[in-house]
């Protein structure tokens, strides 16, 4: 059968094709093979009350009337995601241009400097209004970027804590939904116990390894964490953050307060919210915790005609290199959205 033509590659064999494909696998008809292949427990015994089949005009008419049927409300409780104004010039030239959305990092990265310099710059932009001393190229999300933080510090635990069989981590109750369902699901098959709890309230012992605080708290509370987090390091506990990025534009910035790792989403420095992603997620951390971390780091360095050059930095630590003992399985990352 040629593929050539649209019929061919799309539309399905021919009906004087269909015995022949049938002869070649040894049956006789499609319902032998479909009693052959799906199993009695999930098939229907009674015919499919199907409508009249519509035409697509009528179909459109049909949708649209179910459509009509939603009620939309404004929510005002964003979960860390929120409607943002982008430029139309943003759009047309970035979002909507299929050299940017189609292009994929080359596996000699070097050779994208221009990207590597965009990606550089984003993980400046997240260093300053963190307060952080080194961030990552992005990963997929916040709630990602919120259980690879949670591994990180349980991966980060001193030789005591080890011994002490530390497990145990602390999440506050004032933190957002889909976060919390993401760092539950990783904890479980490393045997991380979470302890939730308010974040004013919190006693530590030495079963805990880190707390994870959200600022301003889902809620909507913008509150003074620098007291929880002394008390955490005072444990020796590494103390987590997911902040809002825009606020850090006001608010003092989590590692003035003594933050570990702060986490977060980009989404609204001008990314729709495109129906739940993607959206890009940033992971800053301590510099003497850089090789612990994970995802991608871009840095400067120096080429072989000595000059400026921007590379991938630390790159040991990732699977590609260490496989099962890299600090994180996970290199992939919303770059473009970065």
């Amino acid at each position: 059968m040629s593929s050539d033509v649209f019929v061919s590659r799309h539309i399905g064999p021919r009906d004087d094709e269909l015995p022949k494909m049938l002869e070649t696998i040894g049956v006789g008809s499609i319902d032998e093979l479909i009693d052959k292949t799906v199993p009695p427990t999930i098939r229907i015994e009674k015919p499919l009350r199907l409508p009249k089949a519509m035409s697509e005009y009528e179909y459109l008419n049909h949708i649209r009337k179910i459509g009509a049927k939603n009620k939309q409300f404004r929510s005002f409780i964003g979960q860390g995601y929120y409607g943002v104004a982008t430029l139309s010039v943003v759009i047309r030239n970035v979002l909507e241009n299929p050299s940017w959305y189609t292009s994929y990092t080359p596996y000699q990265a070097e050779i994208s400097q221009g990207r590597l310099e965009a990606l550089l710059n984003f993980q400046t932009m997240i260093i300053d209004l963190t307060g952080m001393q080194v961030a990552n190229a992005s990963l997929l999300d916040e709630s990602t970027a919120a259980a690879e933080a949670m591994i990180m510090t349980f991966n980060a635990r001193s030789r005591s804590a080890v011994k002490a069989g530390a497990n145990k981590f602390f999440v506050d109750d004032d933190i957002f939904l889909q976060t919390l369902a993401v760092i539950t699901t990783r904890s479980e098959p490393l045997g991380i116990q979470l302890v939730r709890g308010k974040y004013d309230n919190a006693v530590f012992d030495e079963s805990f390894f880190g707390a994870f605080v959200q600022y301003p708290a889902a809620s909507g509370q913008i509150r003074d964490y620098q007291e929880f987090t002394e008390k955490a390091h005072a444990s020796g506990l590494l103390a987590v953050v997911a902040a809002d990025l825009m606020s850090l534009t006001l608010l003092t910035p989590p590692g003035e307060w003594g933050a570990d790792i702060v986490v977060g989403s980009n989404q609204r420095f001008g990314l729709p919210m495109s129906f739940g992603g993607p959206h890009a997620g940033f992971f800053a951390t301590r510099d003497e915790l850089k090789r612990s971390m994970p995802g991608r780091i871009i840095g400067v360095s120096v080429d072989a005609q000595g000059n400026q050059a921007i590379r991938m930095a630390l790159q040991t630590r990732e699977q590609h290199i260490k496989r099962e003992r890299a600090t994180s399985n996970i290199c992939t990352a919303q770059a473009l959205l970065a």
